[in-house]
């Protein structure tokens, strides 16, 4: 794909999504990390659902690192997968409270030594915490919809990541991530995308595909 047409993606749907944000309830970045380990296999409504009383009793990493994993399994259990993640969420406070003086990091190898954090869930802190530019959250919507629209006929989500970096404007990049999720729910769904109401109909490899 070139960059014209990208440019015209990007700003289709910034007119059909003015509102770029996570879906994820969060007011710091400790929050949004357990969080986004939580989302995995999960809805983010779910995960809204649970994080209130998780956060209301181990507020920070310094109190989730001193609690008992079981505690935490328990306050997160509807999650699914509650034994894997209750274990990485523990210990990476632990990591943080003994190696980062409590703070979340702001670059992606030290993100990337927490466990648990893999880069979308890296790229996703650093552009929505600490507006770092060109991070590219790669997640399933992301997968499939830059897949249809052309930019890609790949599946590897880091590979994808480094082709929408050269490609997306550097500022725009964690927003457009935030939007694709948005149309991905609401349009472009995995079994049945709705290309004729999708505002990017024309300019997308797979509607006119479908259309032969």
């Amino acid at each position: 794909m070139d960059r014209e047409k990208s440019d015209k993606i990007v700003m289709e749907l910034e007119k059909a999504y003015p509102m770029a944000e996570c879906t994820l309830d969060y007011e710091e970045a400790y929050h949004l990390l357990v969080s986004v380990r939580l989302a995995a296999q999960c809805t983010d409504a779910r995960v809204n659902k649970v994080t209130p009383a998780l956060f209301a009793k181990y507020p920070d990493a310094a109190a989730m690192a001193a609690a008992p994993a079981e505690d935490v399994e328990e306050l997160i259990r509807s999650t699914g997968f509650y034994h894997g993640k209750a274990r990485d969420i523990v210990a990476a406070a632990k990591m943080i409270t003994e190696k980062f003086g409590g703070r979340v990091p702001d670059n992606m190898a030290d993100l990337l030594s927490l466990p648990g954090v893999g880069r979308k869930s890296a790229n996703l802190i650093l552009g929505d915490v600490y507006g770092v530019p060109g991070s590219v959250v790669v997640d399933t919507h992301c997968i499939r919809l830059t897949g249809r629209l052309g930019y890609h006929s790949i599946k590897d989500p880091e590979k994808i990541e480094y082709i929408l970096r050269d490609i997306l404007p550097a500022e725009k990049a964690n927003d457009y991530c935030h939007r694709l999720v948005m149309h991905g729910r609401a349009v472009c769904t995995a079994r049945a995308p709705r290309c004729a109401q999708c505002v990017l109909h024309d300019l997308c490899q797979y509607a006119k595909e479908e259309e032969k």
